[in-house]
């Protein structure tokens, strides 16, 4: 039974603390859209997406009314197009970012992910072509969210597709360059992506996934700031178990909400991904929750273990709330999207290089970092393997989103507006990272993916 207490104090978590679902996102399979001509398979892939997802926005509507509950976003996420584009007899893959943004529009969902190859151990020639369509796809579209899988855990990093990742990027932040570089915000770069994660711009339907599935994504930084106020000079035990028993009844409404939108819609439920994702508000930030367990400020020494605990303690609450937490799942920190992440930049507390050992710990990786737009595809790359490196040696998701933003410099400040905030350019290391890209190939699997 639930008490008049426990509603009191989600109610409490909702008005004061930030509390939301952040999203409702619908899993699409277009594995039976595939047509050799490019207008059918377009066709076919925007009837799909609209049929499937007619209800999506009005049912989350509903329940945010009938159960007080924000609901941030609705989305939906696809298989990724080069799985579905290869069976056409076409060079230019734009034309389905175009039919994907068609139809995010039409069922009037924020984005649509999918746009999407996986290369980690080599490339299919629709891989490449959906590659290279990647810049002028984001600077074209408003809706589509891109993502590219370089690395696994089992099958190493493909240094090739981490070379033209570089290269795709700068292009990105040329082409969107009146926005700032924003093309760049929706697109990220994997090591060992995961199939059901909900939150953008990575997601996509994987290949194991069901024809249609619903994810839910439950974000609370605030709620997890307001229960350690009251653990002031406790030790990490008491610390640990009171985010432990935050994120369980943060996963407990999100499961609510999952379970209510797949009987509405007729849809499976998938997974619950318990996120810590910030917004830019002032009270829904995990650098304050790092700063609350006795930290000065983020990026000092200590923080990497802080964020350990952190991410650790969320994931032990969500997996004893639901059988089905997924996705990613932890701790996200994401610099412009988090109020006291960008502090930290601006007071140069947080450096890359800091931000780079804190993703060892943390559910993803490198977020939303603004860097100086003459920054070298070479240098962009070399941040990607780094990350990569750490994503496939420690066997965990490891991401890079990056903005090389046109025409400005390091001190400067960058305004994205809205969830996507606001960031200081970030310097990055002055020395040419050149030569090791241009190497290419493969750097093998470590011997801890032996496993079988």
């Amino acid at each position: 039974m639930i008490t008049k207490g426990e509603i009191l104090q989600t109610i409490e978590m909702i008005d004061q603390q930030h509390l939301d679902i952040r999203t409702i996102t619908m899993g699409i399979s277009l594995r039976e859209c595939t047509h050799p001509d490019v207008g059918e398979c377009c066709r076919k892939i925007y009837d799909k997406i609209t049929r499937c997802a007619e209800k999506l926005v009005e049912t989350g509507e509903q329940i945010e009314r009938e159960y007080g509950i924000p609901i941030v976003n609705k989305r939906i996420s696809v298989t990724p197009i080069a799985q579905v584009a290869g069976s056409c007899e076409t060079e230019d893959y734009v034309p389905f970012a175009h039919t994907l943004d068609r139809a995010a529009r039409a069922v009037g969902v924020n984005f649509i992910g999918g746009f999407s190859a996986l290369v980690h151990k080599g490339f299919t020639c629709g891989d490449k072509k959906l590659i290279r369509a990647i810049p002028e796809a984001l600077s074209t579209t408003e809706r589509v969210c891109s993502s590219v899988n370089v690395a696994t855990t089992r099958a190493g990093i493909n240094m090739d597709a981490v070379a033209e990742m570089g290269r795709v990027i700068k292009k990105t932040a040329e082409l969107t360059a009146e926005s700032q570089g924003f093309g760049c915000s929706k697109l990220v770069v994997f090591a060992n992506a995961v199939e059901d994660n909900p939150f953008m711009a990575g997601a996509f339907h994987g290949e194991g996934e069901g024809e249609c599935v619903i994810n839910v994504g439950v974000s609370g930084p605030g709620v997890v700031y307001h229960a350690l106020k009251a653990c002031k000079g406790l030790p990490f035990d008491e610390v640990a178990e009171t985010v432990k028993k935050t994120a369980f009844k943060i996963t407990r409404m999100g499961q609510l909400v999952a379970q209510v939108a797949s009987k509405r819609l007729g849809v499976p439920f998938g997974v619950v991904d318990l996120s810590l994702a910030p917004t830019p508000a002032i009270g829904d930030s995990v650098a304050d929750i790092l700063e609350e367990m006795g930290l000065e400020s983020v990026g000092a020494h200590g923080t990497t273990a802080a964020l350990a605990l952190l991410n650790d303690a969320v994931k032990k609450g969500g997996v004893m709330a639901s059988s089905h937490v997924g996705g990613l799942s932890g701790a996200f920190i994401p610099v412009s999207e988090d109020a006291g992440m960008i502090r930290a930049a601006e007071k140069g507390y947080l450096s890359l290089e800091k931000l780079e050992a804190m993703t060892c710990v943390c559910s993803v990786g490198l977020d939303m970092i603004a860097i100086p737009g003459d920054t070298s595809a070479e240098t962009i790359s070399a941040i990607i393997a780094d990350e990569a490196a750490i994503g496939v040696v420690n066997n965990k998701t490891t991401a890079v989103r990056i903005i090389p933003v046109p025409g400005k410099g390091v001190g400067e400040r960058v305004d994205f507006g809205g969830l996507f905030g606001s960031a200081p350019i970030m310097p990055v290391h002055p020395c040419s990272s050149a030569g090791f890209i241009a190497r290419g190939g493969r750097i093998p699997a470590p011997l801890n993916s032996l496993k079988n």
